[in-house]
């Protein structure tokens, strides 16, 4: 098991974490939108794994047509600190290492603390940001990690994406968010942002799911 997670005030929202609480789509960090679905992406380990690999390599933002550029690991030594559990419970701080892993490109995957910045464009409109990861976990039944927004987005706020391999031997996607509009635009039209999420999600699926094809 590794969980991770990397916490400092660079961000640019105070709830940092929210989307691992179960009451996120009931009570949503002020002045955001909150967004949930999930979905069957097949069953068994091998389908668990190599989901589990695929998102953690940056697949479900890269196959969505967006460029995943200027990855950088957090400084200094690899911190493995508070982290939480399904129920959104903070988890005592761990002591294991966190090794570092890297793609055929050498893009490094997905790890606590890191940096990025994402290029690209959402229901028509630009979608560059910085993003820090705040979370990681890799368990035996569930790999998935937590981005949030640093700056340079038309919303603030946080997405987390989880691939769960379930007792009924299922496997499932899960994404939630929350998104504060920045952008006038979307400050003046909230049901923008809610149109700019499902397309978010949409592509996420057709990433990570083998029922569809991904996108060249």
């Amino acid at each position: 098991m590794r969980r991770g997670t990397f916490r400092d005030d660079t961000v640019d929202y105070a709830a940092v974490g929210a989307t691992h609480a179960p009451d996120l789509m009931q009570y949503p960090p002020e002045r955001s939108i909150p967004a949930e679905n999930s979905w069957r992406i097949g069953s068994g380990e091998e389908r668990f794994q190599t989901a589990g690999e695929a998102l953690l390599s940056w697949t479900a933002q890269r196959a969505s047509g967006l460029r995943v550029e200027d990855v950088r690991p957090a400084p200094g030594p690899a911190y493995a600190g508070v982290s939480f559990d399904a129920e959104g419970t903070p988890i005592a701080p761990s002591k294991n290492e966190i090794e570092q892993r890297f793609d055929a490109e050498g893009t490094p995957f997905v790890g606590p603390g890191m940096t990025l910045r994402l290029r690209g464009r959402v229901a028509n409109m630009h979608a560059d940001a910085e993003l820090r990861v705040i979370s990681v976990t890799e368990e035996k039944r569930r790999i998935g990690f937590v981005l949030g927004t640093v700056g340079g987005s038309v919303v603030r706020g946080e997405e987390s994406f989880d691939i769960e391999w379930r007792d009924d031997d299922e496997v499932w996607f899960t994404v939630r968010a929350f998104d504060a509009p920045n952008s006038l635009l979307y400050r003046l039209v909230p049901a923008l942002v809610k149109r700019r999420r499902r397309e978010l999600f949409a592509r996420y699926l057709r990433a990570i799911s083998p029922l569809y094809a991904t996108p060249v």
